[in-house]
């Protein structure tokens, strides 16, 4: 399974959470980004989307077909991720478009093995493959794109 973590890119602060739109820079950011994921993406690629507007713009980049699912808004936790993803049993590859924290914490969990406060910058992609090599399960870390190295 591959899984595509790429987090919103930059909003515009504001009281309503959930309707917090992109700024300038983070539809420049969104839109380099979904070149970079459309030239590179993996084969029967899935997209989740949390509801809130500034991922749902970020996706929108990418002019792909996607799903928006409730549980991984905001204030997801990892589990809910990982349910969601399905890791590391589905096949194909799934790319979530969500927030902080619980992005770089399941980066964190799946690559370390525990929950840490890892960080994904905004507008960063993150693309983590599951293998199995001699009879063990194996997280590969395939890609870390910061927005910016796209600038």
């Amino acid at each position: 399974m591959d899984l595509l973590l790429w987090r919103h890119a930059e909003a515009e602060d504001g009281d309503d959470d959930m309707k917090r739109r992109l700024t300038g820079r983070g539809q420049k950011q969104a839109q380099l980004m979904a070149a970079w994921i459309r030239e590179h993406q993996p084969r029967d690629l899935r997209i989740i989307v949390s509801p809130a507007v500034r991922t749902q713009q970020t996706a929108a980049a990418l002019k792909l077909p996607f799903e928006t699912q409730r549980k991984i808004g905001p204030a997801a936790c990892v589990s809910e991720l990982i349910a969601a993803s399905a890791w590391p049993q589905a096949s194909g590859a799934l790319l979530i478009v969500g927030h902080q924290p619980s992005l770089g914490r399941m980066a964190s969990l799946l690559l370390a093995g525990h929950e840490a406060e890892w960080t994904i910058k905004k507008g960063a992609l993150w693309w983590l493959s599951n293998r199995t090599r001699q009879g063990e399960t194996q997280t590969v870390l395939r890609a870390v794109i910061p927005a910016e190295f796209l600038d």
